[in-house]
């Protein structure tokens, strides 16, 4: 799913870029020079402008809030929180930035938009505490930091991208106070990366169906994530819990042993998704496939095994042995279409085969038990 996803979002940024020009080209109010400076601080204004609506509708429209959702899921702020990025929220990103291509030239947009978020990047930082005077104008990590809060004083606040006038404008900003405890209002305790994904659009399907009434239902989609029946339509902040710093974060404590073995595990997996990326011309549909879905049942299996869970041996066991039977199989079928260095192969081949023996010792020992008990 990861290396489909980029392929999927390579084609449709180029589906978005072809209607952007398309629409400029036939429907443009204006032409402006795209070596005028008016042109580019007209696309930095729209930029910011688009993104601070995309961005607030994104935390007032639940159905918007379900992709949302993934990226204010860390209780950790950083720069890897940058990072964590839902799969579903492009469609709707685009569908905010389309008119300024009545104005805009495409090349002044699209350089704009991408400055826009190499800017944010940065922000996703604790080591900052203020830029002074710049924060009455920047979107600052002062500012954004309140933004990931959870506290009722951070809730739907903070919206920009580089700057922070549109929400002093629009009545949304709020100045960083208390220590900011971040993540969502209801955690959700889990290190699975596709329940992260998905685990909002489920609420919302059960929440619908439960809900009486069309016109009710039609709420459950376009109002807050916050909002019922007979409430304000972002619903009431008192329905906030309260939180104060330090609040425990989710640990599933795993053993040192068990959290060294989850480590390698994922590196591999990272691995293979780099590699696979590079060899991805040389593969049929069906070898593509086999491998995506190997590095997504890793994150998975890594996942299982972090949040403890009772099916995290025979799900991990199984991936294990699924690498080394399809690993030998095709060292004797033949050449694989690999990049990767003999030597790292074969001593991946070993932790996979190891890793699986550890597991199928952890799955015999009960049966060895209750035979053991059965014969004494």
């Amino acid at each position: 799913m990861i290396v489909l996803c980029v392929y999927l979002s390579l084609f449709s940024k180029g589906v978005y870029l072809m209607t952007y020009v398309w629409v400029y080209e036939n429907y443009r109010l204006v032409d402006l020079p795209w070596d005028s400076p008016v042109t580019w601080w007209t696309a930095f204004i729209l930029v910011e402008f688009t993104y601070y609506w995309l961005h607030r509708m994104s935390h007032e429209v639940n159905i918007m809030w379900a992709s949302h959702q993934v990226h204010h899921s860390s209780e950790d702020y950083n720069l890897t929180t940058a990072l964590r990025q839902s799969s579903t929220q492009k469609v709707l990103t685009f569908l905010f930035q389309l008119p300024a291509a009545l104005l805009v030239p495409p090349a002044a947009y699209s350089a704009h938009y991408q400055f826009n978020l190499l800017y944010q990047f940065w922000i996703h930082t604790e080591l900052v505490t203020s830029l002074g005077p710049l924060e009455y104008i920047l979107n600052t990590p002062s500012h954004h930091r309140v933004h990931h809060g959870r506290n009722p004083y951070c809730i739907d606040k903070n919206y920009g991208g580089t700057l922070i006038i549109f929400d002093r404008l629009f009545g949304t900003f709020a100045k960083e106070e208390e220590k900011v405890v971040y993540g969502l209002t209801h955690p959700l305790n889990t290190w699975d990366p596709i329940w992260v994904q998905l685990c909002h659009y489920i609420h919302i399907w059960k929440t619908f169906w439960a809900t009486p009434g069309l016109t009710n239902k039609l709420s459950v989609l376009w109002k807050g994530p916050g909002w019922a029946p007979g409430k304000p339509r972002l619903g009431c902040i008192e329905d906030i819990p309260k939180v104060k710093y330090p609040e425990p974060k989710y640990n599933s404590k795993a053993s040192s042993l068990w959290s060294v073995y989850v480590a390698v595990h994922f590196v591999l997996g990272v691995v293979l998704y780099q590699e696979l990326v590079t060899v991805a011309k040389d593969l049929t549909a069906t070898a593509m496939l086999g491998r995506v879905m190997f590095v997504v049942w890793t994150f998975v299996s890594v996942a299982a095994i972090m949040d403890r869970k009772p099916s995290a041996p025979i799900v991990d066991f199984t991936r294990c042995l699924t690498y080394v039977l399809v690993d030998v199989t095709t060292r004797l079928s033949g050449s694989p279409a690999v990049l990767l260095p003999s030597p790292l192969m074969n001593a991946m081949l070993a932790w996979y085969l190891m890793s699986a023996a550890i597991w199928g010792i952890n799955l015999l020992k009960p049966v060895f038990k209750g035979k053991t008990l059965k014969m004494n």
